[in-house]
């Protein structure tokens, strides 16, 4: 079983993210989905160097539920500023130092502030180290870095067992 399905929750992510993209639950959209969470996942096993280890599940859960929290909450922040006087926009690029070394809770934590509106994840060191992240508006980078370091980073590297390995 394995073998058919390297990683199963990526297959049935794949299963779900198809049916919702074709906003169809036919037949013939559930055998293709199907085909295709089996065949990804099998043909890219071998292109990722390690498997994922998640070790504490319900912190990574804690931690998606913050994630929508903030999400929400800078849509609204965002659309203010937006919306406002030009002066209440000051955005800024600042380097993030890391502690997580997990490549994985990497890509994890990029994609978090990417997806919170009024953040982006811009670049990564080459050494892993650093991430770039623009933000719409920084009045303090110390506390912008503090921030994305407690409520993001912190999780995933309890969520996946420290992950500093190199």
């Amino acid at each position: 079983m394995q073998r058919l399905f390297p990683s199963p929750l990526m297959s049935l992510w794949l299963l779900l993210a198809w049916l919702l993209l074709n906003q169809s639950a036919s037949v013939g959209h559930w055998l293709l989905g199907t085909a295709l969470a089996i065949a990804i996942p099998w043909f890219s096993e071998r292109l990722r160097p390690q498997k994922p280890r998640v070790r504490r599940w319900g912190v990574l859960l804690r931690l998606m539920a913050t994630v929508l929290w903030d999400i929400c909450k800078s849509n609204v922040d965002v659309a203010k500023r937006v919306l406002g006087p030009r002066s209440a926009i000051r955005s800024a690029f600042v380097w993030v130092p890391l502690t997580i070394r997990d490549p994985h809770g990497i890509v994890m934590l990029a994609g978090i502030i990417t997806m919170t509106p009024g953040t982006l994840s811009s670049d990564l060191t080459e050494d892993r180290r650093h991430l770039l992240v623009h933000a719409l508006h920084c009045d303090d980078e110390a506390a912008l870095i503090a921030d994305i370091k407690s409520r993001y980073e912190a999780p995933l590297i309890v969520g996946l067992g420290e992950g500093t390995e190199s």
